[in-house]
């Protein structure tokens, strides 16, 4: 009995294994779950990409994507699209964040937004586009609205369809998502660094310029990024709003896929889904690079 009580506890690397052996077969569906739905259909973007219709190795389906007009015209209306309403959602949502994290913990103004924010930025699709036809549209209730008030918007050449339009419609999710990205760098700023600068006689411009805003530039920077690729992959709401008149990249895709190319071109559809792969992909590391530098100012 002695000799049990005496005896030396097992070693931390004997205890610790099979909590980390359980921590990694936790892992196994998530990375099964990815291996099948997203790897599997990677691969086949990827190789039909890179392959003509008989699966001979070819760039041809990629120099096409960059020569014809139809898709050139395709990528310069999403990124036009994308950085316009990225720009827009990124400087609304910031200033509405910041407005929301002023007022009491309490208040019913800060949940509100942020119950709200977490619903509208996952707003899109079909009912997105219903409900701006409803309000917007010719005959939409804010449309008539404003005629009644001497403000026409088609007689000055508004379209609910056009790229004004579209990109109107994006911006409505696109705020409520820079609300939920912006809000933890926004409230990581120190009381402190306030208290200090004004201290030493800074104004609230002169705080905002030289301590708040480059500290908080890699996180906007990211939230931004994160906002281009989300409009820039958005193809629900764009082809219900606009039933695919707009030249965009991912209607584009469809267009492809569904037959609507040239003899011998089956495979453009393809490499058009591996240029916005190349897209986002390059939006995404972006992005880690930036939020690894914004979290040298997270509080520990």
């Amino acid at each position: 009995m002695t000799e049990l009580l005496e005896a030396p506890p097992a070693p931390a690397e004997e205890v610790r294994a099979p909590r980390s052996w359980r921590a990694f077969g936790g892992l196994v569906p998530f990375a099964l779950y990815l291996l099948v739905f997203l790897g599997g259909p990677l691969y086949f973007v990827i190789s039909g990409a890179l392959s003509d219709p008989d699966g001979q190795p070819t760039l041809e389906n990629l120099v096409a994507t960059v020569t014809q007009p139809q898709y050139l015209a395709a990528f310069w209306s999403s990124l036009k699209i994308s950085l316009v309403t990225a720009l827009i959602g990124a400087v609304f949502g910031a200033f509405l964040a910041q407005a929301v994290l002023t007022s009491r913990p309490t208040s019913p103004l800060r949940r509100v937004v942020s119950t709200a924010s977490g619903v509208l930025a996952y707003f899109g699709g079909v009912p997105l586009a219903f409900a701006f036809i409803a309000a917007l549209g010719q005959t939409g209730l804010a449309t008539i609205a404003l005629r009644g008030a001497g403000i026409d918007l088609y007689a000055a050449g508004f379209r609910i369809d056009s790229l004004t339009g579209l990109g109107l419609t994006y911006v409505y999710f696109q705020i409520p998502l820079m609300v939920i990205l912006i809000t933890p760098a926004l409230e990581g700023l120190q009381p402190q660094w306030r208290e200090a600068a004004e201290n030493l006689g800074a104004s609230a411009w002169a705080y905002w310029r030289h301590v708040a805003l480059p500290v908080l530039a890699p996180a906007l920077a990211g939230a931004t990024l994160v906002l281009f690729g989300n409009a820039f992959a958005a193809y629900a709401t764009a082809l219900a709003l606009t039933s695919g008149t707009i030249p965009l990249v991912p209607t584009a895709i469809a267009s492809a896929l569904s037959g609507n190319v040239l003899a011998n071109q089956q495979n453009v559809g393809l490499a058009l889904g591996f240029d916005m792969v190349i897209v986002i992909g390059v939006v995404m590391v972006a992005y880690l690079a930036l939020q690894r530098r914004a979290s040298r100012w997270a509080p520990r």
